[in-house]
């Protein structure tokens, strides 16, 4: 019996060990994988690492152009928010300028009966071009000219049409209602009198 006794000590050691070879053996096959790594020449080790460092830079610089082109976005809007902020109240602004042409055309094809009336007369002139200047240097507000352009669905809205058979294009003949721009973008489109080309009959064979 204490001969069986002083045996198990044995048995259970034995069985520890065989517990903890695998353990081994995965802590060698583990420090045999960057084997390949060693086994590089120099010269391949450097080709290696120029490759790692290339594509670190090819990413980096894309990195660097997506953000520089977010921020010129970012920008952009940002200005563009600033710019036409005031949009509104100068669309109503172009209304009351409206109205001094409109009082303009009128008093110019009334005879002139008195100095008063050629004082009043270009006094509404002079505010409504101070107006119109004022607009257009402090807030970009510009008005424009169409007749004699080309016409343009960007620019003029066609409220009468007229053929001509001395033109090859429409043509705008006669502004109605000016139009504006503000920063160079298009806030009211000009009312005009379109020239349109005549169509040559077609020649049957």
């Amino acid at each position: 019996m204490k001969d069986e006794e002083e045996a198990q000590p044995e048995d259970a050691v034995c069985t520890e060990e065989e517990t903890v070879a695998p353990e081994q053996n995965g802590a060698e096959s583990s420090a045999e994988d960057p084997v390949t790594e060693a086994a590089l020449s120099p010269e391949e080790k450097i080709a290696d690492l120029e490759d790692k460092l290339r594509e670190a830079k090819d990413q980096y610089l894309r990195k660097a152009a997506d953000f520089e082109n977010f921020r010129k976005r970012m920008n952009q809007e940002k200005q563009s928010a600033i710019d036409f902020a005031n949009q509104s109240l100068l669309l109503d602004l172009i209304l009351i300028i409206d109205d001094f042409d409109r009082a303009i055309k009128s008093a110019e094809n009334m005879a002139s009966t008195s100095k008063e009336f050629d004082s009043f007369y270009e006094g509404i002139t002079l505010i409504e071009k101070r107006l119109i200047s004022q607009l257009e240097n402090k807030w970009g507000l510009k008005r424009f000219d169409s007749a004699g352009e080309s016409f343009d669905p960007n620019r003029h809205e066609a409220i009468m049409m007229e053929k001509s058979p001395e033109i090859t294009e429409p043509v705008v003949q006669e502004d109605f209602q000016k139009g504006y721009t503000l920063k160079d973008r298009v806030v009211r489109s000009a009312k005009v009198k379109v020239l349109m080309p005549e169509e040559t009959p077609r020649q049957e064979n």
